[in-house]
């Protein structure tokens, strides 16, 4: 564990009105570091990252100034979402799961739509796919956290 990681801010409280779970990256962590961390931390709890959308290079290549880094990077992981998806084939409409990098005011944020959130949009879902939903909900806190500290 770096130093950095020891002095570590503790995680944001999850707002439960909100789809959108954000966290700030720790002071002394860089851009590279969140994204190998992403890599090799998602990587080890059995994610996969099938696409990465540079949005902000897109808008770039149109002439509009993203101010920052600007891109969404989808993670999959079937242990979790096929749970839930074998009783709401629906929920197919969340999939994959994304992790945004982007900054606001020169402060790097890693965010990600709350699987637990998304849920409330299936009408009566099983508890089968309740605790599915949290879990991966969990583990991607988890990423995040491990990111926003340049853990790997």
């Amino acid at each position: 564990m770096s130093d950095i990681a020891l002095a570590a801010s503790a995680m944001p409280k999850i707002d439960p009105s909100s789809a959108i779970y954000e966290v700030p990256v720790e002071s002394g962590v860089s851009y590279d570091d969140v994204v190998l961390s992403l890599k090799t931390v998602s990587e080890g709890m059995n994610f996969v990252n099938p696409a990465n959308f540079p949005i902000g290079e897109h808008m770039k290549s149109r002439g509009q100034n993203p101010q920052g880094i600007l891109e969404v990077r989808a993670f999959c992981n079937l242990g979790y979402g096929a749970e839930i998806m074998l009783d709401h084939p629906e929920f197919v409409v969340f999939a994959p799961c994304r992790i945004a990098i982007y900054e606001r005011q020169h402060q790097l944020y890693l965010a990600i739509d709350r699987p637990t959130y998304d849920l409330k949009s299936i009408k009566n879902p099983t508890e089968r796919a309740q605790k599915a939903a949290q879990a991966l909900e969990d583990a991607l806190i988890q990423i995040l956290d491990k990111a926003r500290k340049g853990d790997i």
